[in-house]
């Protein structure tokens, strides 16, 4: 079976499904609750703001959707706002309720800084994850983003990143994942990303 990629009405879908494909995995864009319940693995990327999405995602019924598959052990990776979606709250453009699976919130970045933070960045290991395999502490990804997560528990926290301060750029609890850079468009270590969580829906 192919890995579910979530259509909010909020992600670049097409690339990260062709990334996927490019490196083995067959993947399908859908907003259907029973496709996504039924996949081996889920995706949920993400573009723009967060209370539209979650707004979105509420409407289509999938917020609950997306905690039923985090509690079935099913592989979960959010990409970029798909990351940030997974913690508490944001606040962009006032408070906003996120998924919580994760507890943390998601702040601007710093003033004085260029932002959004808009290419590539290195990427601090600081945990074990089976999406590292094969990929070199320090590795650059390419970033495209204005907030980041503040993570409330440090043990969900596998990798940092610098710009202006550090931050949450890679988290992962069990079977739940999320990157704030695009691996889709980060080269050949992005698509081992992309390759890693395929392997680890494969092996479920």
């Amino acid at each position: 079976m192919a890995i579910a990629i979530i259509d909010y009405g909020m992600g670049n879908l097409r690339s990260v499904q062709k990334g996927l494909e490019h490196v083995g995995f067959p993947a399908f864009i859908t907003s259907r609750a029973e496709e996504i319940l039924a996949a081996p693995g889920v995706v949920l990327p993400g573009v723009g703001a967060f209370a539209d999405a979650m707004k979105n995602l509420r409407e289509l019924g999938l917020v609950d959707v997306i905690h039923r598959v985090a509690q079935a052990g099913t592989p979960f990776l959010g990409i970029c706002l798909g990351l940030q979606l997974m913690f508490s709250s944001s606040e962009e453009d006032g408070w906003h309720q996120g998924l919580d699976i994760f507890p943390g919130k998601v702040l601007r970045l710093p003033g004085g800084l260029k932002v959004p933070h808009m290419g590539w960045n290195q990427v601090r290991i600081r945990g074990e994850s089976p999406l590292w395999h094969g990929i070199p502490d320090g590795t650059s990804f390419y970033f495209v983003h204005s907030y980041y997560v503040q993570a409330g528990d440090p043990r969900v926290v596998t990798g940092v990143t610098e710009y202006g301060i550090p931050f949450t750029s890679v988290a992962g609890r069990g079977n739940v994942f999320g990157v704030q850079f695009h691996p889709e468009k980060s080269s050949s270590l992005g698509l081992q990303v992309l390759k890693n969580f395929g392997g680890l829906v494969a092996s479920c």
